[in-house]
């Protein structure tokens, strides 16, 4: 009998041919192993197996999200949803998503901003990875970089505090 073999992630096929319990595991082990398709060959036995795609509702976007409306069109003035005042001030602002932390564009490149730098509403202060897709931060508020609270390449959670700027007067 020849060798089985999978074309998708070492998939093997079942023992004893097919049944709705052997093919319900194959299933299973697609979803737990994100495969979308599979393809066993046993002698003259051909089993393809194809998932169908995720419904629109439920896929995650692929390119960073549009920016957020200018703010003259939030209403009255103030520090956007992100951001927060703390004690001394200053405005936190706070991450968008959960992902890794990145100061710069590159590994080699400068940092996007600095301690002490003035930054304007729509600067890009740094960016976060998250499944595999590099999300610009900015700003949102004009003012002055007054503490940059996480490392370069730090894992960041929801609502993290990022930076505090020092709005301007």
């Amino acid at each position: 009998m020849p060798p089985r073999r999978a074309t998708k992630r070492g998939a093997r096929a079942p023992e004893g041919g097919l049944t709705w319990k052997r093919l319900s595991r194959l299933v299973r082990f697609m979803t737990r192993q994100d495969l979308v398709e599979v393809e066993i060959e046993d002698g003259a036995t051909k089993i393809h197996v194809r998932r169908r795609e995720a419904a629109p509702s439920v896929r995650l976007p692929e390119a960073p999200l549009p920016a957020a409306a200018p703010a003259a069109s939030r209403g009255p003035a103030g520090p956007p949803p992100s951001s927060r005042p703390s004690e001394e001030g200053a405005v936190e602002l706070r991450s968008p998503m959960v992902g890794t932390f990145y100061r710069s564009p590159g590994p080699e490149a400068d940092a996007f901003v600095r301690k002490g730098d003035v930054v304007e509403p729509d600067t890009v202060v740094a960016i976060i990875e998250a499944m595999k897709v590099m999300n610009e931060i900015r700003a949102e508020i004009g003012g002055e970089i007054s503490e940059i609270l996480v490392e370069n390449g730090e894992p960041v959670e929801f609502g993290q505090p990022l930076f505090r700027i020092r709005p301007r007067s």
